[in-house]
């Protein structure tokens, strides 16, 4: 076991989770928010690792939810900057709040 216990690695999950929801709340760039989703799903995967390391009944299952969370996000990552090429050819900017003529 670590020396460290659970708590440190919840403390850093939650800080991780924090500095992503600011940053997909704050930026109007497209790319700092897709980064900000991305420490989002690092922080849920940071959780799924710490509580297979220290839970032996969640032992395999931490590591497959953590798996399909990485399949998950470089899916993710390949159609959000799909979708920002597209949004930038078109308008010559990534500001998001220049994509309110993609509403309905």
């Amino acid at each position: 076991m670590s020396a460290l216990g659970l708590p440190p690695f919840l403390v850093l999950s939650a800080f991780l989770f924090a500095c992503g929801v600011v940053c997909v709340a704050a930026r109007r760039n497209a790319i700092g928010v897709l980064m900000g989703v991305e420490l989002i799903l690092n922080a849920a995967n940071l959780n799924f690792v710490a509580f297979a390391r220290f839970n032996p009944a969640f032992r395999l299952e931490g590591q497959v939810f953590a798996l399909l969370v990485v399949v998950l996000a470089a899916a993710e990552a390949a159609v959000a900057l799909a979708i920002i090429l597209n949004f930038y050819n078109n308008h010559a900017t990534v500001d998001v709040d220049r994509a309110d003529e993609l509403k309905g």
